[in-house]
Protein backbone atom coordinates (compact mmCIF):
# COMPACT_ATOMS: atom_id res chain seq x y z
CA UNK A 1 0.00 0.00 0.00
CA UNK A 2 1.51 3.42 -1.21
CA UNK A 3 0.76 6.09 1.20
CA UNK A 4 -0.25 9.90 0.21
CA UNK A 5 0.08 12.67 1.11
CA UNK A 6 -3.42 13.03 3.32
CA UNK A 7 -2.05 10.06 4.88
CA UNK A 8 1.01 12.16 6.24
CA UNK A 9 -1.07 14.93 7.41
CA UNK A 10 -3.80 12.70 9.06
CA UNK A 11 -1.05 11.02 11.05
CA UNK A 12 0.06 13.96 12.07
CA UNK A 13 -2.10 15.98 12.50
CA UNK A 14 -4.94 13.75 13.66
CA UNK A 15 -3.50 10.83 15.41
CA UNK A 16 -0.81 12.38 16.82
CA UNK A 17 -1.15 14.59 19.82
CA UNK A 18 0.25 18.08 19.28
CA UNK A 19 2.10 18.18 22.45
CA UNK A 20 4.04 14.87 21.10
CA UNK A 21 5.29 17.26 18.13
CA UNK A 22 8.14 18.38 19.57
CA UNK A 23 9.12 16.02 22.48
CA UNK A 24 11.78 13.15 22.47
CA UNK A 25 10.15 10.22 22.84
CA UNK A 26 11.90 6.66 21.65
CA UNK A 27 7.79 4.62 21.30
CA UNK A 28 6.90 7.54 18.82
CA UNK A 29 10.29 7.69 16.94
CA UNK A 30 10.19 3.54 16.38
CA UNK A 31 6.44 4.51 15.17
CA UNK A 32 7.02 6.62 13.02
CA UNK A 33 10.33 4.79 11.70
CA UNK A 34 7.83 1.66 11.55
CA UNK A 35 5.23 3.83 9.38
CA UNK A 36 6.97 5.63 7.45
CA UNK A 37 10.93 5.53 7.11
CA UNK A 38 10.59 3.74 3.45
CA UNK A 39 8.29 6.90 2.26
CA UNK A 40 11.14 9.12 3.95
CA UNK A 41 13.64 7.59 1.61
CA UNK A 42 11.47 8.03 -1.43
CA UNK A 43 10.77 11.30 -0.65
CA UNK A 44 14.51 12.01 0.07
CA UNK A 45 15.49 9.97 -3.06
CA UNK A 46 13.36 12.73 -4.89
CA UNK A 47 10.63 10.39 -5.98
CA UNK A 48 7.86 11.79 -4.40
CA UNK A 49 8.56 15.59 -5.07
CA UNK A 50 5.73 15.59 -7.56
CA UNK A 51 3.95 16.00 -4.43
CA UNK A 52 4.70 19.79 -4.25
CA UNK A 53 2.48 20.46 -7.15
CA UNK A 54 -0.38 21.45 -4.05
CA UNK A 55 -0.44 23.10 -0.56
CA UNK A 56 -0.85 19.86 0.88
CA UNK A 57 1.39 17.87 -0.67
CA UNK A 58 3.76 20.29 -0.46
CA UNK A 59 3.34 20.16 3.24
CA UNK A 60 3.09 16.36 3.62
CA UNK A 61 7.27 16.85 2.17
CA UNK A 62 7.72 19.38 4.34
CA UNK A 63 6.46 17.00 7.46
CA UNK A 64 8.31 13.83 6.22
CA UNK A 65 11.50 15.59 5.38
CA UNK A 66 11.62 18.27 8.05
CA UNK A 67 10.04 17.04 10.99
CA UNK A 68 10.18 12.98 10.49
CA UNK A 69 13.90 12.98 9.25
CA UNK A 70 14.28 14.75 13.39
CA UNK A 71 12.57 11.52 14.71
CA UNK A 72 13.57 9.04 12.61
CA UNK A 73 17.65 10.34 12.98
CA UNK A 74 17.64 11.72 16.13
CA UNK A 75 21.45 12.73 17.26
CA UNK A 76 22.69 12.08 14.31
CA UNK A 77 23.83 14.10 11.00
CA UNK A 78 21.43 12.69 9.08
CA UNK A 79 18.33 14.66 11.25
CA UNK A 80 19.75 17.94 8.80
CA UNK A 81 20.33 16.15 5.44
CA UNK A 82 17.24 16.94 3.73
CA UNK A 83 17.09 20.80 5.35
CA UNK A 84 17.94 22.63 1.87
CA UNK A 85 15.37 20.43 0.20
CA UNK A 86 13.15 21.57 2.81
CA UNK A 87 13.79 25.42 2.30
CA UNK A 88 13.47 25.19 -1.37
CA UNK A 89 9.34 23.69 -0.93
CA UNK A 90 9.31 26.18 1.32
CA UNK A 91 10.33 29.15 -0.69
CA UNK A 92 8.25 27.66 -3.37
CA UNK A 93 4.99 27.15 -1.94
CA UNK A 94 5.01 30.99 -0.52
CA UNK A 95 6.05 32.19 -3.39
CA UNK A 96 2.80 30.23 -4.94
CA UNK A 97 0.91 31.28 -2.30
CA UNK A 98 0.36 28.00 -1.30
CA UNK A 99 1.22 28.85 2.63
CA UNK A 100 -1.93 31.15 2.90
CA UNK A 101 -4.04 27.96 1.16
CA UNK A 102 -3.60 26.48 4.22
CA UNK A 103 -5.36 26.24 7.85
CA UNK A 104 -2.89 28.30 10.64
CA UNK A 105 -2.33 25.46 12.62
CA UNK A 106 -0.72 23.47 9.89
CA UNK A 107 0.66 26.54 7.77
CA UNK A 108 3.09 27.08 11.08
CA UNK A 109 4.63 23.77 9.58
CA UNK A 110 5.04 24.85 6.71
CA UNK A 111 7.25 27.80 8.33
CA UNK A 112 9.48 25.39 10.39
CA UNK A 113 12.35 24.31 8.38
CA UNK A 114 12.93 28.20 8.32
CA UNK A 115 13.29 27.92 11.89
CA UNK A 116 15.59 24.99 11.67
CA UNK A 117 17.96 26.81 9.34
CA UNK A 118 21.31 27.98 10.62
CA UNK A 119 21.34 30.73 7.73
CA UNK A 120 20.53 34.13 9.63
CA UNK A 121 18.24 35.40 6.33
CA UNK A 122 16.06 32.35 6.61
CA UNK A 123 15.85 33.13 10.28
CA UNK A 124 14.81 36.39 9.23
CA UNK A 125 12.60 35.49 6.86
CA UNK A 126 10.78 32.37 9.38
CA UNK A 127 10.45 35.46 12.21
CA UNK A 128 8.63 38.00 9.46
CA UNK A 129 6.79 34.95 8.14
CA UNK A 130 5.12 34.46 11.87
CA UNK A 131 4.65 37.57 12.85
CA UNK A 132 3.11 38.85 9.56
CA UNK A 133 0.98 35.80 7.86
CA UNK A 134 0.45 34.16 11.56
CA UNK A 135 0.17 37.33 14.14
CA UNK A 136 -0.86 36.08 17.92
CA UNK A 137 1.18 32.30 16.59
CA UNK A 138 2.57 30.41 20.00
CA UNK A 139 5.25 29.88 17.72
CA UNK A 140 6.47 33.81 17.33
CA UNK A 141 8.37 33.44 20.66
CA UNK A 142 10.05 30.03 19.34
CA UNK A 143 11.19 31.81 15.78
CA UNK A 144 12.20 34.87 18.01
CA UNK A 145 14.54 32.65 20.26
CA UNK A 146 15.99 30.79 17.20
CA UNK A 147 16.97 33.82 15.09
CA UNK A 148 18.52 35.24 18.57
CA UNK A 149 20.47 31.89 18.60
CA UNK A 150 21.22 31.99 15.26
CA UNK A 151 22.08 35.65 15.50
CA UNK A 152 24.43 35.28 18.37
CA UNK A 153 26.53 32.36 17.40
CA UNK A 154 25.87 31.65 13.79
CA UNK A 155 24.59 28.16 14.40
CA UNK A 156 22.63 26.13 16.90
CA UNK A 157 24.82 24.97 19.64
CA UNK A 158 22.87 21.95 19.99
CA UNK A 159 23.70 20.04 17.19
CA UNK A 160 27.83 20.25 17.82
CA UNK A 161 27.28 16.57 19.18
CA UNK A 162 25.56 15.56 16.75
CA UNK A 163 27.45 17.30 13.58
CA UNK A 164 31.16 16.79 15.31
CA UNK A 165 31.71 20.14 15.81
CA UNK A 166 33.80 21.82 18.77
CA UNK A 167 31.79 23.75 20.83
CA UNK A 168 33.15 27.34 21.86
CA UNK A 169 33.32 28.23 25.25
CA UNK A 170 30.33 30.84 24.44
CA UNK A 171 28.52 27.82 23.84
CA UNK A 172 29.35 25.88 26.17
CA UNK A 173 27.58 28.71 28.36
CA UNK A 174 24.64 28.74 26.81
CA UNK A 175 24.11 25.04 26.72
CA UNK A 176 24.78 24.95 30.64
CA UNK A 177 21.53 27.59 30.35
CA UNK A 178 24.20 30.32 31.66
CA UNK A 179 23.57 32.83 28.77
Amino acid sequence: MSVTPQDILSFWFDETPTKQHFIRDDDFDRSIRDRFQAVYNDAAAGQLDDWAKTAEGTLALIILLDQFSRNLYRDSPKAFDQDLKTIKLVTNAIERGDDLALPETRRAFLYLPLMHSEDLSMQEKCVALFRERLPGSPNIPFAEQHHATIKKFGRFPYRNAALGRETTPAELKYLEGNT
